[in-house]
């Protein structure tokens, strides 16, 4: 699904950038030019990191093991 139409950026691709250590609305803005142009694409992809971000194992533990 596209979530910035403006930059062709789908969820896939907000996916692959926050599995690559992508932590912020920003810094997904700099790897795939989300939410550069209009912005009306940014609540989404806030929502997508945030969501993402919780079902992530703690890096601590991903190292330990």
């Amino acid at each position: 699904m596209y979530v910035c139409l403006c930059n062709g950026v789908t969820d896939r691709q907000i996916r692959e950038a926050v599995d690559n250590g992508c932590g912020s609305v920003g810094e997904l803005t700099m790897r795939t030019g989300c939410g550069a142009n209009c912005g009306s694409c940014l609540d989404m992809a806030a929502s997508m990191i945030a969501e993402m971000q919780a079902t992530l194992p703690l890096p601590v533990l991903a190292c330990a093991a």
